[in-house]
């Protein structure tokens, strides 16, 4: 059986096109929100091998309703792949192959990532074999586990000509497959118990939430009721998961809880993915507009600077703080289980690691502000997303 004509491929965007500030506005945005959730809201418990981190959600009741607006982490996955299919045409057009496109592209991602490492493994070994403090191990492990992410980037960026091949052959077909096979995956795991399994879905949720993202342009011409459509579909399938009695219902692993949506991730997590795009797009009019002002224009291009150092660092930063936290007033200050005063403190909890994080971001972060997504090339398009307004030739 042949496969259905694909359309041909979009011509490689014009550098020197308007920018598309809020591809910039999620790409950071995702970034800070997963420094503050850790900032504001882990919980350590020092325990006799350590220290050992929970969650508020642990203690109360219903609040795991909030990360599904808060973990942020399939946006970030699907922009990502928005943001590769571009620079691939761009580089391309400039004559690029694509081996040296991804070597050129982990090794950016790798660098910074590998460094930090090592300093931590070399501070950890350190501090063990001169102090005998068995527990730093602990505290290594601990500073250096928010980068699983940038580990499973980095594979989906070396499987990115595999990706590439797939989109152009198969076009939506892909993102078919790859939901069907995480579903195929959780039915293994929770219904015949095979539990090594579930690690498959690492590499195929968050490559379909990166394959999403070759679909960008696509969605953002659909009319406004298709964003509409996307964000309800989404929701009433994290409802229906959710309420089925096999999955939790944070986006977060959560003490307590039988296991979690996200190490390794569930199927719930496409819906999530289905859910934050169509928000993203129903929440478009506005926030470009917002992020025409030259306020918020600045703040973007801020963000967008710092974001990934901020990311790279913020654990560095969040050790250094409860260290001298600890040095000064002899504890590290968590209450458990958290109470009234432990919540009105979130807002300020975020200053101590902030100030500890922005000296090393100064010493070791610096970079020059990254090249942004162009606007997408729109031929005899509007911008306009009204309901029920139409886009491009053939949306009704």
């Amino acid at each position: 059986m042949t496969s259905a004509p694909v359309p041909a491929p979009s011509p490689a965007p014009d550098p020197s096109a308007e920018r598309d500030k809020y591809v910039d506005w999620l790409r950071a945005l995702s970034l800070v929100v997963v420094v503050l959730w850790h900032w504001a809201f882990t919980i350590l418990e020092w325990k006799p091998h350590g220290p050992e981190p929970t969650s508020p959600l642990g203690f109360t009741s219903g609040l795991w309703i909030l990360t599904w607006l808060l973990q942020v982490l399939p946006l970030f996955f699907y922009v990502g792949g928005h943001v590769h299919l571009l620079s691939w045409r761009q580089a391309r057009a400039r004559g690029v192959g694509i081996g040296s496109f991804v070597a050129r592209r982990i090794k950016a991602l790798a660098l910074p990532a590998l460094v930090l490492s090592g300093v931590w493994i070399a501070i950890g070994a350190t501090v063990t074999y001169t102090f005998q403090v068995d527990w730093m191990w602990r505290v290594v492990l601990l500073v250096l586990s928010p980068l699983w992410f940038l580990g499973v980037y980095l594979v989906l960026i070396a499987l990115l000509p595999l990706a590439l091949w797939l989109h152009k052959r198969y076009d939506v077909l892909t993102l078919i497959w790859l939901g069907g096979a995480a579903l195929v995956v959780d039915v293994l795991r929770f219904r015949y118990e095979v539990e090594g399994v579930a690690w498959l879905n690492m590499i195929i949720i968050w490559g379909l939430a990166h394959q999403a993202g070759f679909f960008y342009d696509r969605v953002v011409e659909l009319p406004r009721r298709y964003d509409v459509a996307l964000l309800w579909t989404g929701l009433f399938a994290l409802f229906g998961l959710v309420y089925s009695g096999i999955y939790p219902g944070s986006m977060v692993g959560v003490p307590g809880d039988k296991w979690s949506n996200m190490a390794p991730p569930t199927f719930v997590i496409v819906a999530l993915l289905l859910f934050q795009i169509g928000l993203v797009e129903v929440l478009r009019p506005a926030m470009e507009r917002v992020l025409e002002r030259p306020g918020w224009r600045r703040l973007n291009e801020f963000i967008n600077r710092y974001a990934l150092p901020l990311f790279l660092f913020h654990t560095t930063g969040m050790a250094i703080s409860l260290g001298l936290s600890w040095w000064l007033f002899g504890s590290l200050g968590d209450r458990i289980p958290p109470d009234t005063v432990w919540w009105l403190e979130r807002p300020i909890a975020v200053i101590g690691p902030l100030i500890c994080t922005a000296p090393v971001i100064y010493l070791f972060g610096r970079r020059r502000a990254p090249r942004r997504a162009p606007r997408r090339a729109r031929v005899g398009q509007t911008q306009d997303k009204g309901v029920g307004g139409s886009i491009s030739s053939g949306h009704g």
